[in-house]
């Protein structure tokens, strides 16, 4: 899946930007503030990666 898709699609669901590090992206759900996750900074990411992104944010699995 494309790094921007999985971003709209935890955007869609509640997810904020929280930091920048070197070489991921930190992202946290607003509703729930204890629930965060790092998205790297790939053109590609794989499915199952994002599915486990998701879960850990609190989100619905991406189809």
């Amino acid at each position: 899946m494309k790094r921007r898709e999985l971003i709209r699609h935890l955007e869609r669901f509640g997810c904020a930007l929280l930091d920048e590090g070197a070489k991921h992206s930190r992202y946290i759900n607003l509703a729930d503030p204890t629930r965060r996750s790092t998205v790297p900074r790939h053109t590609e990411i794989a499915d199952l990666l994002a599915r486990k992104i998701c879960r850990q944010l609190g989100a619905p699995d991406p189809k």
